[in-house]
C-alpha cells in the first residue's frame, strides 16, 4: 500500500515515536509543580519549547502550544482581533485559506466585523499588489497561508508581510504545510502550525506570538501557555512535535531535492499518459512534495475508490467525493477544473518505485472509470433550436451529477455548427466551474450562464478546432 496523503496528515515519523514513548515515563507530572516530578516534567516542556522556537526562527516565549492548529488559528485570530478591536474590526484573508482561517472568519463577519476576501490568480498564488489594495485603516489582522494545502502553491508571504508592516496590519501565517521544509520568511506576526502535517502526533498545534502585536487571550482566564492555551499541557504529545520538527528539518534538504524530482516526474508524466487532463497550481513556486491533477469525465469519488483498490491512497478537492457535492473553494477560487481531481503528496521517504507503480495504474484507471461513465444508459435529452443559420442546442443534465454536465456537453459540441451554441441545463452546482473550465481546455467560448426553471443554463459557443 503506498500512502499518498501526507498533506492531510503524515505518518509519525520514528524520532515522534522514540520521543513520544521516552516522555511518557518523563513528562506525565504537572510542570507548574516545585517538586522533583514538576520540575522533570517542565524541563521536557522547556526544552521542547526551545527546539520549536529554534526551528520556527521566533523566542521561546512567543511560542505556546496548542490541542491543534485549527485551535492555534483561532486562538491567534480571536486574540489579535479582540487586541486590536479599537483599530477597527476589518479582517483580511486569501480566497484559498485553509478552512479553519475562512470558517474565524465567517465567524467574525456574524459578530458585526468586516472580511474582505483577496482574490488569487489561475496558479493559486495572491497577487501582493491586490493584497496591499484590500488593506485599510480599519484592518485589524491579515491572513495568508505559507503554501496552499491542496495545489502546493507557495504563496508571496515577504511581499505581503511588508505591505502589512508598511500599514500597521499584524500578518497571520497559517504554515502547517510548509513547516517541514523551513522557516517562513519576511515580517510575519503570528504563526500557526500543527504537528501532525510535519510527522508529530496528532493533537499538538502551536502558536507564535510577536513581541508587540496587541493582543488578547479569550475565554476565561487560565494560567498555563501564557493564558493563551488553557488546560494541562500534553508533553509526551509537545516533546514528540518538537523532536520530530527538529528531524524533519535535518532531511528537508536531500528530501526536498530527491521528492521534488518525483513530483516533477508525475508533473510530466501524468499529461502525457492520461488524455483530457489539467494539472493545476504553480509549477514552480510549490511544495516539493504536493501536486494536483484534475481529470475530465472522471467521478472523483470513484476514481479515488478505485486507485485505493489498486493500492494507493490519495485526496481529492472533487466535489464527487462531497456529501455537499461543492466544489472544493481552492479550486474554484482558482477557476480550475474540480471534476476528477486527485491530490498526490508523497511522504518523506516515499520510493521512486512507488511512484513509477503509480504512473502505471493511473492511466487504465481513469479509462476504466470514463467507460464506466462516458455511456450513459440512452443519448443525452438534446433540443435543436434553429435561430437563422445558425443551430443551438438544449442539452437537460438536470439532476445528474458531475461529471456528467460536462460528459454530455462534450458528446454533442461539434454537432453544432461553429458558432452555433449548446445550453447545458443543469442544477449541480460543480457544474459552474466545471464548464468553463472545460471551454478552456479545450478551446471553446463559455458564454455564461442564465437562470432557469430548476436550475442553469450554462451556455457554450463552438469555436473553430
Amino acid at each position: 500500500m503506498s500512502y499518498f496523503d501526507a498533506a492531510s496528515s503524515a505518518p509519525l515519523h520514528p524520532v515522534a515515536r522514540q520521543a513520544l514513548q521516552a516522555s511518557l515515563d518523563e513528562g506525565w507530572a504537572d510542570p507548574a509543580r516545585l517538586y522533583r516530578e514538576g520540575r522533570r516534567a517542565r524541563l521536557l516542556l522547556d526544552a521542547a519549547r526551545e527546539a520549536a522556537a529554534e526551528a520556527i526562527g521566533c523566542r521561546p516565549d512567543e511560542l505556546v502550544f496548542t490541542t491543534s492548529g485549527t485551535r492555534a488559528v483561532h486562538t491567534g485570530m480571536e486574540g489579535t482581533l479582540a487586541g486590536r478591536h479599537r483599530v477597527g474590526r476589518h479582517l483580511i484573508v486569501s480566497a484559498v485559506e485553509h478552512s479553519s482561517v475562512l470558517h474565524s472568519a465567517e465567524t467574525h463577519r456574524t459578530r458585526g466585523g468586516t472580511v474582505s476576501e483577496v482574490p488569487v490568480l489561475r496558479t493559486g498564488a495572491v497577487s501582493p499588489d491586490a493584497y496591499a489594495e484590500a488593506l485599510r485603516p480599519d484592518t485589524a489582522l491579515a491572513c495568508l497561508q505559507s503554501a496552499n494545502h491542496e495545489v502546493g502553491t507557495e504563496q508571496p508571504v515577504a511581499a505581503v508581510a511588508e505591505a502589512c508592516r508598511a500599514a500597521g496590519v499584524p500578518l497571520l501565517v497559517d504554515a502547517a504545510q510548509s513547516l517541514a521544509w523551513g522557516r517562513v520568511e519576511g515580517g510575519w506576526s503570528l504563526l500557526t502550525g500543527s504537528a501532525h502535517k510535519w510527522g508529530g502526533p496528532a493533537g499538538v498545534g502551536l502558536l507564535v506570538v510577536r513581541k508587540g502585536v496587541r493582543y488578547a487571550p479569550q475565554g476565561p482566564a487560565d494560567e498555563r501557555e501564557s493564558g493563551r492555551a488553557p488546560g494541562f499541557e500534553n508533553i509526551p504529545g509537545i516533546v514528540a512535535a518538537a523532536a520530530s520538527l527538529r528531524a524533519v528539518r535535518a532531511e528537508a534538504a536531500a528530501e526536498s531535492a530527491r521528492l521534488r524530482e518525483l513530483t516533477d516526474r508525475i508533473r510530466a508524466r501524468v499529461p502525457e499518459l492520461v488524455p483530457d487532463v489539467e494539472v493545476v497550481g504553480d509549477p514552480v513556486r510549490r511544495l516539493p512534495h504536493l501536486l494536483t491533477f484534475s481529470c475530465l469525465y472522471v467521478d472523483g469519488e470513484t476514481l479515488l475508490h478505485e486507485l485505493d483498490r489498486e493500492g494507493f491512497s490519495v485526496s481529492s478537492g472533487s466535489s464527487c467525493t462531497s456529501s455537499t457535492l461543492t466544489p472544493s473553494h481552492v479550486l474554484k477560487a482558482m477557476g480550475v477544473l474540480s471534476e476528477g481531481n486527485v491530490r498526490v503528496s508523497l511522504p518523506l521517504g516515499t520510493p521512486a518505485e512507488d511512484v513509477d507503480r503509480f504512473l502505471d495504474v493511473l492511466p487504465r484507471t481513469v479509462a476504466a472509470v470514463r467507460e464506466k461513465l462516458g455511456a450513459p444508459a440512452g443519448a443525452p435529452a438534446v433540443t435543436v433550436v434553429q435561430d437563422g443559420s445558425l443551430v443551438s442546442l438544449v442539452v437537460d443534465t438536470l439532476g445528474k451529477r458531475c461529471p456528467i454536465p460536462v460528459i454530455e456537453l462534450a458528446k454533442v459540441i461539434t454537432d453544432v455548427p461553429i458558432g452555433g451554441t449548446v445550453r447545458v441545463l443543469s442544477d449541480d452546482e460543480a457544474a459552474r466551474l466545471d464548464i468553463p473550465a472545460w471551454c478552456e481546455m479545450r478551446n471553446q467560448e463559455y458564454v455564461g450562464e442564465e437562470p432557469t426553471e430548476g436550475g442553469t443554463a450554462y451556455v457554450v459557443r463552438r469555436k473553430a478546432p
